[in-house]
């Protein structure tokens, strides 16, 4: 369908926004070890894609064909997951969806809190308010920013919600405010000529343009600017595509008539604060340094198996589904067999795999609990956590809190 296409390219734009401008992203790739983070990023999205497939194509399958009397403000509300679920199980139901939201939520709510203190904490109070800030100090103010932002981010949530602006309107319309800021931030990765005033200038305007985009073809097509012809698909389209693609070619023309050659070395001479004393085994995994061979190694893996995987569930699979027109009865089965396999596959690896990775460092725990000695490779295990975060040494200030908020 072509709304179907219009709000998959949506969809696009504005999750490559959501992952690009997330520090919490950023956070966890810088702590974790370069030979081994692509694989646990390349896994976690495989995992991630039960959630629209097969979480909400089931349930939002089941809604329409039972007819449940839901509204069209409640479905645009996000309701239709425990509508249903309450339906199936009843009050069972609501609670299984209460406690698998609160514990997204919160999960969601810490990291962005610790990735938003970072940022103010290290890129601003300590680099232009006070450069020689103890870790004591920017402990405080860690603190400070968590409770603020924790804070705005509540009333952020009841403004929108009085505006009348509900939870479809806000998922189309953020890659028209993030989306331009895409493009800059992957040339300022991946480019020497880079200009870093440039992108900044590339992100506002590409938002601005993205906006202004959004409510031109608002008016012009449906002859005003209300917030049902805002939220249609073809303005949140235009605005989404203009935001990522004008902010790349503002960026690449500043870029290519001032050209930076930013040499990256900066990055390595970021401070870390208050480190605090590693074990042995810590500080042998951090002299081991992975080579430029095992670099190359994971690149050539992750572009391998990364366009691959993107090539067959965003063109493949969906050319696939095309052809087959009208889904047929056993068509439609096969459809929903493989979403349950993918559902039930992503619960295994998301609850298993985490335990037989920190397998030893629990059973180190467990000793300790039991008043046993703590195995060696325990202590190995520990200072290698199974998901990848090392110690505060390991990872740039920037990217984390400091030693005495770990």
């Amino acid at each position: 369908s072509s709304g179907g296409a219009m709000f998959g390219v949506i969809n696009i734009i504005g999750n490559f926004g959501t992952v690009f401008c997330d520090n919490a992203y950023w956070q966890s790739a810088i702590a974790a070890r370069p030979t081994s983070a692509h694989k646990g990023y390349l896994l976690g999205g495989v995992a991630w894609f039960a959630i629209p497939f097969s979480l909400a194509t089931s349930l939002g399958l089941c809604a329409v064909s039972l007819q449940l009397p839901l509204t069209a403000a409640e479905a645009g509300a996000g309701l239709v997951p425990p509508a249903v679920a309450t339906h199936l199980f009843g009050k069972a139901g609501s609670v299984m969806m209460t406690i698998m939201l609160f514990n997204a939520i919160t999960s969601t709510g810490s990291a962005e809190g610790l990735a938003v203190s970072s940022l103010v904490v290290y890129d601003i109070y300590k680099t232009y308010i006070n450069p020689k800030a103890s870790g004591q100090k920017i402990l405080i103010v860690c603190k400070t920013v968590i409770v603020c932002f924790g804070g705005s981010m509540g009333v952020l949530a009841v403004g929108l919600n009085q505006l009348g602006l509900n939870l479809d309107f806000v998922y189309l319309f953020m890659g028209i405010l993030i989306g331009s800021a895409v493009m800059p931030l992957w040339n300022m990765l991946m480019w020497r000529q880079a200009n870093a005033t440039g992108a900044v200038a590339a992100a506002w305007g590409g938002m601005g343009l993205a906006v202004t985009t959004w409510l031109v073809v608002a008016s012009v097509m449906y002859g005003d600017m209300t917030l049902e012809s805002l939220s249609k698909n073809e303005p949140m389209l235009a605005g989404n595509l203009v935001a990522i693609f004008s902010s790349g070619l503002i960026h690449c023309v500043c870029s290519l008539l001032h050209p930076q050659n930013y040499d990256f070395e900066s990055m390595r001479a970021i401070e870390v604060l208050d480190a605090v004393e590693t074990t042995e085994a810590q500080q042998e995994d951090e002299s081991d340094e992975p080579e430029e061979h095992s670099l190359q190694e994971a690149k050539d893996w992750i572009l391998k198996r990364g366009f691959g995987y993107s090539a067959v569930v965003c063109v493949i699979w969906p050319a696939l589904c095309l052809a087959a027109g009208v889904f047929s009865k056993g068509f439609f089965s096969f459809w929903v067999f493989i979403s349950l396999v993918w559902g039930f596959a992503a619960a295994a690896v998301i609850i298993t795999l985490p335990i037989y990775e920190s397998s030893d460092a629990l059973m180190g725990v467990a000793m300790m609990l039991l008043g046993r000695a703590r195995p060696a490779k325990s202590i190995m295990a520990a200072g290698n956590s199974g998901s990848g975060s090392t110690g505060p040494s390991d990872a740039p200030a920037s990217s984390q809190e400091p030693a005495s908020a770990q």
